[in-house]
């Protein structure tokens, strides 16, 4: 993912590597309102870096003209990068202006569920708007699909991990994380099944 596109999407400090095992995970924080712009303006305040999906849609304008415009896929979900305490981030959910909460384990377990860096650095990739042939996905749906796991061996998407699943007579790589999923388009040909070492 481009710097660019990476401003777009969040507030980042630095760019995030897929192979870096020295960075901190993630959090998906649930918002209960779709003021996603105040909560943006929130964590930019307190200085947290946070992303967004983003893809783009067409419109046509007053005038006629069609035009194209990033927006977030969804308005009511944003991804925050642990760089404080668990009870520094609660206290951060407390002070806010906007109801939120962060996603936990389960019902049962109340524990902060934290997104693994190199799991959320491939849904980051997976997510860049300027990509065809992509699909989100609710939680739910995501889960309602059935496919193996694989990791894409070679082509422009090598090294990138999911479940390879079929719709529409087309196969995709899917990516869930808390919250919601993403596909992409890929051959089949191009991914080789994962052990459970990798």
């Amino acid at each position: 993912m481009d710097s660019k596109t990476t401003n777009i999407e969040g507030r980042t400090a630095e760019k995030t590597r897929p192979d870096s095992d020295v960075q901190p995970p993630w959090y998906a924080v649930r918002l209960f309102s779709n003021n996603q712009l105040k909560a943006r303006g929130y964590f930019d305040e307190i200085a947290l870096e946070y992303f967004i999906p983003m893809q783009y849609y067409d419109y046509e304008d007053e005038k006629g003209h069609h035009r194209r415009k990033l927006r977030p896929v969804v308005s009511n979900l944003i991804f925050v990068k642990k760089t404080m305490t668990t009870q520094a981030m609660m206290e951060v959910v407390r002070k806010s202006e906007i109801k939120m909460a962060v996603m936990t384990k389960s019902r049962e377990n109340r524990e902060y569920y934290e997104i693994p860096p190199k799991q959320m650095a491939e849904f980051q990739t997976m997510c860049n708007p300027e990509l065809e042939m992509r699909k989100f996905l609710s939680s739910e749906e995501a889960k309602l699909k059935v496919g193996t796991p694989v990791m894409v061996s070679h082509g422009p998407l090598k090294g990138l991990t999911g479940r390879l699943v079929r719709q529409s007579h087309k196969y995709y790589l899917l990516k869930e994380v808390p919250g919601m999923g993403v596909m992409l388009k890929v051959s089949r040909w191009c991914c080789k099944p994962m052990t459970e070492k990798e």
